[in-house]
């Protein structure tokens, strides 16, 4: 099956100047064009679609997913190469989830304390709350 951009788009959730984009950068040598020069997608472009919004979304710029696809179509030779970027991305995706995970903590450890703040009809006091086991690392990353 073939699609328009339109559709590959609406079907990938991204818009059309995304796609437009990684053309114009050379992301996508893989998608074919007609005898008017208009993209047409197959089933087959999708997966690599999906890995670029995917290494897109993980923070890679866009010179180091045409490399990455440069890579690829080298063939096997750049496998260590390819596995080493996955690798190194996931690790800093990984990162990136444990600060957004502390921080999470400290919101909830907040919320907790406004919400008890409410109740009470003052802060006063507060800093004598006994503070939940489950926000308790969160207040020493606040007041330590």
């Amino acid at each position: 099956m073939t699609y328009s951009i339109g559709e590959i788009a609406e079907k990938l959730g991204v818009t059309t100047s995304t796609l437009r984009y990684y053309d114009k950068e050379g992301l996508m040598p893989y998608v074919d064009r007609n005898d008017a020069g208009v993209r047409v997608f197959k089933d087959s472009d999708i997966p690599w679609l999906n890995v670029i919004g995917c290494l897109k979304k993980a923070g890679l710029p866009i010179k180091d997913i045409k490399n990455y696809i440069e890579m690829a179509y080298q063939g096997d030779e750049t496998i260590d190469a390819r596995l080493q970027l996955f690798v190194t991305q996931r690790e800093a995706i990984k990162k990136q989830i444990e600060e957004l995970e502390n921080t999470l903590a400290v919101l909830d450890y907040k919320c907790w304390y406004y919400e008890t703040a409410k109740a009470n009809g003052t802060t006063d006091g507060m800093e004598n709350a006994q503070v939940p086991d489950e926000h308790k690392s969160a207040w020493k990353r606040v007041h330590e």
